[in-house]
């Protein structure tokens, strides 16, 4: 058991280093987004730099790869399914095939979000309610980043108070989850200054 999990970790981690944002961008667009924006490989700076579809067309992708992974790790166990999960989330961030600068966590947290829910916890609120504070903070502010960061305390404070007990498997899951929130942090570093001095980009193609 202990080692299908470290394998499905692995798997998760790879499948996280697939960057969609880059590969869309040289396929369709002959354009490297590394060099255009913020230089991230996401969603966010895939839709700035190519355009709504294109950007579109990276979170999707972004999150189906975060879900395939988890899919794939809750057939050995729900453990597993979330430790894969983050490990999906961290390859986004620094992926092996794109020399390890890859995106915010912006997207797979959202893909994380949505395999917890229905690997783990077979209940969408868990989804739905960081979803409703993202998109309030989006349509607010205009920040993607602030956005994120908000949906992610938000989500890591719901599971916590859903699932707050001495059971092992509950543990690892708020563990989990409050490590997916501070990879979200740490990935908006930059962005969090930004916002402090009023040169943070806002969302336009939304």
């Amino acid at each position: 058991m202990i080692m299908m999990t470290v394998l499905c970790i692995i798997l998760g981690y790879l499948l996280g280093s697939i960057p969609f944002a880059l590969v869309i961008g040289k396929l369709f667009y002959k354009t490297d987004i590394r060099q255009y924006g913020s230089g991230n490989l996401g969603g966010t700076n895939a839709g700035r730099v190519l355009g709504k579809k294109a950007g579109i067309s990276v979170i999707v992708l972004d999150v189906l790869k975060v879900v395939l992974a988890a899919g794939l790790a809750s057939l050995v166990s729900e453990p597993a399914a979330i430790w894969t999960s983050l490990a999906c989330c961290i390859g986004h961030c620094y992926p092996i095939f794109a020399h390890f600068k890859g995106g915010k966590a912006v997207t797979t947290m959202f893909g994380f979000l949505i395999s917890t829910s229905i690997f783990i916890f077979q209940e969408f609120s868990y989804f739905l309610v960081p979803l409703f504070m993202f998109l309030i903070i989006l349509y607010l502010f205009k920040y993607v980043s602030l956005g994120s960061i908000c949906a992610s305390v938000c989500s890591s404070l719901y599971i916590t108070a859903q699932l707050l007990s001495l059971d092992v498997n509950n543990l690892f899951i708020i563990l989990a989850s409050w490590l997916m929130t501070l990879l979200v942090i740490y990935r908006h570093n930059a962005n969090i200054k930004r916002i402090q001095e009023g040169t943070e980009n806002k969302v336009s193609w939304l």
